[in-house]
């Protein structure tokens, strides 16, 4: 039996359900706000979108689903939303934990750094242990109903192309909890005073006849209206993954370069320019995480090797990170 959970005194809870109601699958957050509210109540900002979109629930079986779903909302993570929402300090016991973060030694090093500026993206090295990474492995292919040793059930599941609908569980968790990861973050933002997203898996299957590449292709997830805010995207190899095994492509450095060619784009659409030639694939091992800018044109790729590239999405923000309210 589910707690009692008094949702009325979460400051938002309301709103959000009635907003997102009514939202158009896919859409970004209108602020925020509700970006933080959702990664709060342990909550995907398209899982919840879908499910009250379909469901189309009254308040209180929202409040039951969120429960069913992600479990009681931690206390202390609702103290630190309402915090944020008041300009007060941070709750103590996040304040520790922003204190060591800060503290601890830097799992970048001054090339990862160089790098990073230059190309717009890094990878941290063993971001999560061995075991952390298989477990997240075995429960993706749990979900996925697949066998490793079988290469014909790999092609059984259908989800949103090769995005794995799945965001809660304590093997997804590691990663989103990895002090290494936290620290890396922090040295990209400049703060450890970071909140964690809450986002799903992906499982990328070698390409068949009957099962092209699924996309998704070269794209942004954020408005190309100038400026684009600094933010960043990480990506999780849960197996050692080779350039040619659905990875990871990205345009690099083309953060310096965005400015400059959205002018020359003029009234067409940047979103439909061709730039696979530009795009460089991005190779690592298990438990290796890949931190890119937002602004870095990125996408998956045609898998064409025997093994599926298996991932989870994890990243971290700033509560101050601007949504821009125009989309282009």
């Amino acid at each position: 039996m589910q707690p009692t959970i008094d949702f009325a005194s979460i400051r938002g809870f309301e709103t959000l359900w009635a907003q997102l109601t009514f939202r158009a699958p896919r859409q970004v957050p209108r602020d925020q706000t509700e970006r933080m509210l959702l990664d709060a109540l342990g909550l995907g900002l398209e899982q919840a979108i879908q499910h009250l979109g379909q469901a189309r629930p009254e308040l209180a079986a929202f409040e039951a689903w969120v429960l069913t779903t992600a479990g009681p909302p931690d206390p202390e993570t609702i103290a630190r939303y309402h915090a944020w929402l008041d300009g007060a300090p941070l709750p103590e016991s996040f304040q520790t934990k922003v204190d060591a973060v800060d503290a601890a030694d830097p799992v970048l090093d001054g090339d990862d750094l160089a790098h990073w500026e230059r190309e717009g993206w890094v990878v941290l090295r063993q971001a999560i242990r061995a075991d952390e990474a298989a477990a997240a492995e075995d429960l993706l292919w749990q979900i996925v109903g697949g066998d490793p040793a079988i290469p014909a059930s790999w092609y059984d599941y259908r989800g949103n192309g090769i995005m794995v609908q799945h965001f809660q569980h304590p093997a997804m968790n590691a990663a989103r909890t990895a002090p290494r990861i936290h620290k890396a973050f922090a040295q990209l933002w400049g703060t450890a005073d970071l909140w964690t997203t809450i986002d799903r898996m992906s499982f990328n299957p070698p390409e068949t006849v009957g099962r092209p590449f699924q996309g998704p292709h070269l794209h942004w997830d954020v408005s190309l209206t100038l400026p684009v805010p600094f933010a960043t995207q990480g990506i999780l190899y849960l197996t050692d993954t080779g350039a040619d095994q659905g990875a990871l492509t990205l345009v690099p450095g083309f953060h310096h370069r965005l400015a400059g060619w959205l002018a020359e784009a003029g009234h067409r659409n940047p979103r439909a320019v061709d730039l696979n030639a530009q795009a460089v694939p991005t190779p690592a091992d298990a438990g290796d995480l890949i931190i890119w800018r937002q602004d870095l044109p990125h996408g998956a790729s045609p898998n064409r090797a025997v093994r599926p590239r298996m991932a989870q999405y994890v990243n971290y923000y700033s509560p101050a990170l601007p949504i821009h309210p125009e989309w282009r």
